[in-house]
């Protein structure tokens, strides 16, 4: 739970930045976020597939 609050807060904090920040470094941002979560989704559903690692 404490995660969550910490991410949201954070959350907060990026998005107040983004409405400063140059639209070109947003867009960069944002694929490199939308690149990492798509790794991580891969990674995830291979994991899941080879079963449990113990």
């Amino acid at each position: 739970m404490l995660f969550l609050v910490a991410a949201l807060m954070l959350l907060g904090v990026v998005l107040g930045t983004v409405a400063h920040a140059p639209l070109d470094l947003t867009v960069v941002a944002a694929l490199a976020i939308a690149a990492w979560l798509g790794v991580f989704a891969l990674r995830e559903r291979h994991a899941r597939r080879r079963g449990p690692s113990h």
